[in-house]
C-alpha cells in the first residue's frame, strides 16, 4: 500500500526549483509544495503566475527581488514565525544561485526557522553534464562582474582553478566575454551552452577565439552557460 506523502511543515521555508526553459521539468515534489504553501514569493510574480497557471494552481504570491528583498525577507520572515508554509521561486532554476534568495535564507537561519530545498532544473549542471568536460571537479563562478576592470581582475585570479569553470552570460555581453577569454585564457577548450532544454538548445565547442569568430558570422540568443576545461586537464 502507497504510503501518504507528508505535509508541509508550518513555519517552513520552502526553495523551489523551477523550469529553466522546458516546463516538463518540474519535479512532482515541486508541484505539491506550491499546491500547498500558504504564500509563492517570486522573483516575477507574472512569469511565476503564468508557471502556476499552467499547472492549475491558485496561490496569493508576494515578490520578492534584488531591489526589495530586504525589506520582503523582514516580512517573510514574520509570515514564517507565525506558522506559514512559504514557497520561494525565482525565474528559472533555484533560489539562491544567481538569483534572489541568499539574503532571505540567511534571516530565516538566523531567526531559528526551518529552511527546506526542494531541488529541480539547473541550467549550469544540465549544461556541464552534457558539455564534454570534466565533471568530477568544476567551480561554479556565474555572472561576471559588469565592469571591464573588475571582469578582467576576476577571471586573472581563477586561471589556477584545477577544475572545469562554469559561468553564466548574457546574450548581449558573451561576446565581449569569448574576447577576454581568448585573452586570458588563449589555449583553454571553452563550451558555449545556449537555450538549454529549450527547443533551440545549442552546444558550441572550441577555444575562445574559434567561438568568436562562430559568433562574428551568426547571431546567437538566449541565456548562456560559459564552460571552460580546468587547468590540469588543458596541461595533460
Amino acid at each position: 500500500m502507497e504510503q501518504p506523502l507528508p505535509p508541509l511543515k508550518p513555519g517552513t521555508l520552502y526553495l523551489v526549483a523551477t523550469p529553466i526553459g522546458n516546463l516538463e521539468d518540474i519535479t512532482l515534489r515541486a508541484l505539491r509544495t506550491l499546491k500547498e504553501s500558504d504564500l509563492v514569493a517570486a522573483e516575477d510574480t507574472r512569469r511565476t503566475g503564468q508557471l502556476l497557471k499552467h499547472y492549475g494552481i491558485s496561490k496569493p504570491m508576494v515578490s520578492y527581488f534584488q531591489f526589495n528583498e530586504a525589506r520582503r525577507s523582514v516580512e517573510i520572515v514574520e509570515r514564517l514565525k507565525r506558522g506559514e508554509k512559504v514557497a520561494l521561486v525565482t525565474d528559472a532554476g533555484s533560489p539562491g544561485i544567481s538569483d534572489p534568495g541568499e539574503r532571505v535564507v540567511k534571516a530565516a537561519i538566523a531567526a531559528g526557522l526551518r529552511v527546506e530545498p526542494v531541488p529541480g532544473p539547473s541550467a549550469h549542471v544540465a549544461a556541464l553534464t552534457a558539455s564534454g568536460l570534466e565533471t568530477q571537479e568544476f567551480h561554479f563562478v556565474g555572472f561576471l562582474p559588469h565592469k571591464a576592470g573588475q571582469r578582467r581582475k576576476r577571471l586573472e585570479a581563477l586561471r589556477g582553478i584545477e577544475g572545469t569553470l562554469v559561468l553564466y552570460e548574457s546574450p548581449y555581453r558573451v561576446a565581449t566575454m569569448l574576447a577576454e577569454l581568448s585573452e586570458v585564457f588563449p589555449a583553454r577548450r571553452v563550451v558555449l551552452a545556449r537555450e538549454v532544454t529549450k527547443k533551440f538548445e545549442e552546444f558550441l565547442r572550441g577555444t575562445a577565439a574559434e567561438l568568436l569568430s562562430v559568433m562574428k558570422t551568426r547571431r546567437l540568443k538566449g541565456e548562456f552557460v560559459v564552460m571552460l576545461a580546468g587547468e590540469t586537464v588543458q596541461k595533460s
